[in-house]
């Protein structure tokens, strides 16, 4: 009967798909088979009903008439693939001669009556729901005329009564002929199909990728895919029982069982990651494998109410993704060691290079002006030059210094309130001479009445200074510098723009990294350590600032700091507090490879 109502919800007028083709096959060549079989038994029954017409009864003559004709009609429907209307003729057949007995058989259960409801039933069994609801109605009817009929005994003197209970008889056992044949060839597709399907699940699972298993609501295995052998090494009637369990690392063991009892009590969906033991034939060594593996617990909820359920076991080897996230987790700790490495380096050389730079700078500074003794011209020279590189050589430490403490995290700031434009006269000074040698003009544009800003002021001479100094670096002789100052929202803008040699697109996706310099190389033009603009992103991210860059090759550049008015520090009373609802805990902290080693 389930079979039945899979077969109604699924059919209908149009093709049938892949998973119904046998049903629907089936139903078209029963349609066929049962109008050559009202066609035949009217046909056989026509020689008696003539005679008997002649004898002046001409109720069987009707009926295999009826019979003839709808069987006819519904064959040269199913031909014209007019599957749904040819059943419906044979509905039809069925009812309009049920109808015909009834009003000539005074009593209300007559043969009529049984051969009007062969009607709905053969509509459940070959046609729609249009047509079965239309079915129904029409008995309905019939049923209501037939009680009409045999109130008021409107048939009570009709000399066809005996002819139409004997005729209605035949009717009724060619009808149940008809739907037992309907019937029987309908169930029959529907076995061939249901077993297909169970071969095709069965196929799936034992070829799928990754092992399936079913185990009972009493935690008996029920079934094993093929792949689980492939998986654990064994056959599967290995793992019969608790076998399976046993093969789980006895650190994970109790998570396995746990998330095995929430799918199998609570119903509830679980996905686990645990270790398990693979055996291997091939090894002659009497240690166990581990792999990693996935396992899914995906509860059978036939009733909400049951205590236990039915749970499907899914097991998947991620054991090449575990070892990727470890040589990645290893990889990232190797990086950040070697940050750390050259970040302690850059600091322990600079403070062991600042000492004997500034005796250097200082001693040079005294030769010069002759403390020690006058020079001759070349020697004041050598000494000016000693100078000139030990204040070079200092300010690289010092920024190699800077550098460190921001990758740190050791650079503090003080913020303070003061005016954006009284900075600027200070940097325009010290960088003056480097212009002048240049030939580069400076100029500002300084929007009038800015606000007080919340930055550390040394870190904001440090960042103009850097920025002033690139600009006048890269400009051409007779070129121009320009700063410009103003506000942008809630931010102070300071642009420096030039035109000297600009950056190609590549170059300005890595402004900001350490050591970079867009000419690269021996050979390069411009000189400098590539620390500059690293250091000014590292100051105005402490600032929680940003930093800008537009450029084009031979057209110059316009590097952007955006500085926030109220600074870097957010203040609680122009925010909202946040409530954190739940906190993860924290994952520990072990080593896959460590614990593979452990467990063997």
């Amino acid at each position: 009967m389930a079979s039945m109502v899979q077969f109604r919800a699924r059919r209908g007028s149009a093709p049938a798909k892949a998973g119904s083709a046998r049903p629907e096959t089936q139903r078209r060549k029963t349609i066929a088979v049962n109008a050559v079989v009202l066609i035949a038994a009217s046909a056989l029954a026509m020689p008696v009903a003539i005679w008997l017409l002649v004898a002046q009864a001409a109720l069987p003559f009707v009926i295999a008439s009826a019979g003839l004709v709808g069987g006819m009609v519904s064959l040269s429907l199913h031909q014209r693939q007019r599957f749904d209307e040819a059943a419906l003729a044979q509905v039809t057949t069925l009812m309009g001669a049920g109808l015909i007995l009834t009003l000539l058989d005074p009593r209300l259960g007559d043969s009529g009556l049984a051969l009007t409801l062969m009607g709905p039933v053969l509509a459940a069994l070959l046609a729609g729901k249009t047509i079965r609801q239309l079915s129904w109605l029409a008995t309905a009817s019939i049923i209501l005329l037939s009680g009409i009929t045999a109130l008021f005994g409107l048939a009570e003197t009709s000399a066809l009564a005996q002819p139409a209970m004997a005729t209605g008889a035949i009717a009724f056992a060619v009808a149940v002929a008809v739907i037992i044949h309907t019937t029987h060839h309908i169930n029959a597709a529907f076995v061939v199909q249901d077993k297909a399907q169970v071969s095709a699940y069965r196929h799936l699972f034992e070829h799928v990728q990754d092992a399936v298993l079913r185990y009972s609501s009493e935690g008996e295995l029920l079934f094993a895919s093929r792949s689980a052998e492939t998986l654990l090494g064994c056959p599967r009637y290995q793992v019969q029982g608790t076998a399976l369990a046993e093969r789980v690392h006895v650190l994970d063991r109790p998570l396995y069982m746990t998330a095995f009892a929430d799918a199998n009590m609570s119903g509830k969906n679980r996905t686990v990651e645990v270790r398990m033991r693979r055996d291997d034939e091939t090894s002659s060594r009497n240690i166990p494998m581990f792999i990693w593996v996935e396992v899914r617990f995906s509860p059978v909820v036939e009733d909400a109410d049951e205590a236990r359920h039915e749970v499907i076991v899914m097991l998947r080897d991620i054991t090449e993704r575990k070892d990727a996230d470890a040589n990645k987790t290893e990889a990232h700790r190797a990086a950040e060691e070697a940050s750390q490495a050259k970040s302690r380096f850059l600091a322990t050389i600079g403070h062991e290079l600042r000492t004997p730079l500034n005796a250097v700078v200082g001693f040079s500074e005294m030769m010069s002006s002759g403390i020690g003794g006058e020079l001759s011209a070349t020697h004041k020279e050598y000494a000016g030059l000693i100078h000139q590189s030990g204040k070079h050589l200092l300010d690289v430490v010092g920024m190699l210094l800077d550098m460190s403490r921001i990758e740190a995290g050791k650079f503090e700031i003080d913020p303070s309130r003061f005016q954006p434009d009284e900075i600027v006269p200070a940097c325009l000074s010290m960088i003056e001479t480097t212009a002048r040698n240049k030939t580069v003009s400076l100029s500002t544009e300084i929007e009038p009445k800015l606000p007080e800003i919340m930055a550390d002021e040394r870190a904001c001479r440090q960042i103009l200074l850097n920025l002033l100094s690139n600009a006048v670096k890269f400009s051409h002789p007779g070129g121009a510098v320009t700063l410009v100052i103003k506000r942008q929202g809630q931010s102070i803008s300071f642009s420096v723009r030039d035109n000297g040699i600009g950056m190609a697109p590549m170059a300005l996706e890595r402004i900001g990294e350490p050591f970079f310099q867009v000419q690269d190389g021996l050979s390069r033009q411009y000189e400098g350590t590539g620390l500059g603009l690293s250091i000014v992103k590292g100051l105005v991210e402490l600032h929680g600032g940003a930093l800008r860059a537009m450029s084009e090759i031979g057209m110059g550049t316009t590097m952007t700091v955006l500085l926030p008015i109220n600074g870097p520090a957010t203040k609680m009373a122009e925010t909202a507090t946040v409530l954190p609802l739940h906190r993860e805990p924290a994952a520990p902290k072990t080593s896959w490879q460590n614990e593979k080693r452990k467990a063997q």
